[in-house]
């Protein structure tokens, strides 16, 4: 037996740590006892096949009237276990009085099956098959039969892979299933959710996450196993370490990750991570959906809006609204969150989320008490710093502009100025790639959320980076909706990364925040609003990668994702170009290579070019907000 560390322990605290956040526990009140007010059972809910699945409810002690579920499967585990051991509750959900159920998914602590990361849906089911829709169904079917003081109405929440599993049960729902909130739901872990962005590796929160989520069970358990020990003070200099990548098995796992093996026999956009894409199948959805993200979320932003979408195009019956807000994963659920590392959002946002949204949302649609102002888009608009409602998203009165790259470092709307063709270049070496954040992280660190909205003078500075910016803005302009960069490129190796930065640059007059506990410096801030990457060899299809010919001018698009930021009046919006975004994303060797088997040898220096002309119309599209 593996000894239980004091190492590995800090490691367990701080994974359950970010898990727990996920799960809006801290938003309890010490005040509140669950113990006082609810009743505990504990189940094991036979699924058609036969698998049981370990299920906690929690029913109000009053049973002077029915209430309705409120569903949580996960599997994060749905503990503490035993009689007297008491969850906590959402609080602002568990005083207007729910039956509570919280679910060990198939194959996860104390369900019986087998667990499948993201468990492909299976269309027209016959027989015994199972899914995650089936399992939700076949649930929500025994506790209504089975749990006294219902009302025979359901519904489902959860955040990131809880999210997930709220998404699968819209689909084939369960008639009694009426109102479900899917939070930042995953949706495709190839493209830009999670595991990869455009075809880019999240090196730093998948090492992590696997470390401790992807230990094998080898019965039924109630505590989390032993995570895969390990400490480094400073996150960069541990990544580096596994790179290239065959060093993560060689270093570190040991091929004791079954999933990560799996990662490794799937470079590519194949039929396995195309099975396990949600999005196509969103069609007559019936029950009342409310989706909730966050700007600043770098996880699963991807699958909240994309999942809204299918349901907006394959379901336009269905009542489907969503709302983001200023926070990063899963931040809603827990805290007052009115601000983020230096930036400030003037008020109690998720305060506000969960009392005036989401408490709301499931009254009205399980209990039919009160009323709830169903706009269909709520969002926080950054910059200014107050929630605004649309009855579309993206909105439909947004300008569709351009924003050209310009010689002299420029960025100019309107009609591109006639200019021969220029080229900017730099060298990008894989052996030095650029930080993700200025900030030195303990390698045990997911990542380091304010990263989101972080001051870019760090990266500015670098000479493998490479900065835009307009003219101090004459009036405010607000950017929504989706954005894209479509840029002229070329590499003298044959592939490689390329990230595209949205900056809001504060003047030199700006004043510090009052309060300001963080110390931070507003004059000339360079405030990052949005960014992504694009590993360039998925840059025509992520299914069959194709190298770059050196020297050759090529296009690439990499979509930015939605936004919803006002740059103000004598602000600057600046676009930084870089090739590495380490170590949240793995490093390209800029060698056209399977990733998985990379060699020291491929791991080149390369001259890296962006171009800008009439012939090569280097741009971002945007959408402009009158």
């Amino acid at each position: 037996m593996k000894t239980f560390t004091k190492t590995t322990f800090k490691t367990l605290v701080f994974f359950l740590f970010m898990l727990l956040t996920a799960t809006g526990v801290f938003a309890q009140e010490t005040s509140y006892s669950v113990k006082d007010h609810y009743t505990k059972a504990e189940y094991r809910i036979p699924m058609r096949d036969g698998v049981k699945l370990y299920t906690i409810v929690y029913t109000p002690k009053d049973t002077t009237q029915n209430y309705p579920f409120l569903i949580w499967r996960t599997p994060y585990s749905c503990g503490p276990y035993g009689p007297g051991k008491f969850r906590h509750l959402p609080v602002d959900l568990a005083k207007e009085k729910f039956i509570f159920v919280y679910q060990d998914v198939r194959g996860r602590f104390m369900s019986g099956g087998k667990f499948v990361n993201m468990r492909p849906y299976i269309p027209h089911k016959k027989g015994k098959q199972t899914d995650e829709s089936s399992d939700a169904w076949d649930t929500i079917d025994w506790l209504i039969k089975h749990i006294k003081h219902n009302n025979g109405k359901a519904g489902m929440f959860g955040i990131s892979y809880p999210g997930f599993y709220a998404a699968m049960a819209c689909i084939d729902a369960h008639p009694a299933l009426k109102a479900v909130s899917p939070q930042a739901p995953i949706s495709n872990w190839f493209v830009d959710d999670d595991m990869h962005h455009h075809g880019a590796l999240s090196l730093q929160m998948t090492i992590n996450f696997f470390s401790v989520f992807g230990i094998k069970r080898d019965s039924l358990i109630r505590h989390w196993p032993h995570p895969i020990p390990r400490v480094s003070p400073d996150a960069y200099n541990f990544f580096m370490s596994l790179e290239p990548l065959p060093n993560v098995d060689k270093k570190y796992l040991h091929h004791q990750i079954a999933f990560w093996e799996t990662i490794k026999r799937h470079p590519n956009y194949d039929a396995f991570w195309q099975k396990r894409n949600t999005l196509p199948y969103f069609k007559n959805i019936k029950p009342a959906l409310l989706f909730v993200g966050g700007w600043y979320d770098s996880e699963d932003f991807y699958g909240t809006l994309h999942t809204f979408q299918s349901v907006e195009h394959n379901s336009p019956q269905t009542k489907n609204m969503i709302v983001i807000g200023p926070w990063p994963h899963g931040w809603w659920a827990r805290g007052a969150d009115s601000r983020l590392g230096d930036i400030s959002f003037g008020s109690k946002t998720g305060d506000y989320f969960r009392r005036q949204i989401q408490l709301r949302f499931f009254k009205y649609y399980l209990k039919g008490e009160g009323s709830f102002p169903e706009p269909k888009a709520r969002m926080f608009n950054t910059g200014i710093n107050r929630w605004r409602s649309f009855d579309q998203w993206p909105p439909k009165n947004v300008k569709q502009e351009n924003l050209w790259l310009e010689a002299g470092h420029g960025l100019t709307f309107g009609k591109p100025v006639k200019s021969k063709t220029v080229e900017y270049q730099y060298v990008s070496d894989p052996h030095k790639p650029v930080p993700y954040t200025a900030h030195v992280m303990d390698s045990r660190t997911f990542y380091y959320h304010p990263y989101m909205d972080e001051d870019q003078r760090f990266a500015a500075r670098r000479p493998d980076v490479l900065v835009f910016e307009t003219r101090p803005l004459q009036k405010a302009v607000t950017l929504a909706g989706p954005m894209l960069a479509d840029l002229y490129v070329s590499t003298t190796g044959t592939d490689a990364d390329w990230v595209v930065k949205v900056i809001d640059v504060y003047p030199d007059s700006a004043a510090n925040p009052r309060p300001n506990p963080t110390h931070a410096k507003m004059g000339g801030y360079e405030m990052l609003v949005r960014g992504d990457i694009l590993r360039g060899k998925y840059r025509n299809n992520p299914e069959k990668p194709e190298p770059f010919i050196p020297g050759k001018v090529t296009e690439i698009k990499l979509p930015l994702q939605d936004i919803l930021h006002t740059f103000k009046k004598g602000h600057r919006i600046m676009v930084q170009i870089q090739n590495s975004w380490f170590p949240f994303f793995d490093i390209n060797p800029q060698t056209f290579t399977n990733i998985y088997k990379a060699r020291p040898a491929d791991f080149v220096k390369a001259t890296q070019r962006v171009w800008f002309s009439n012939q090569y119309p280097s741009k971002i599209e945007l959408g402009v907000l009158p």
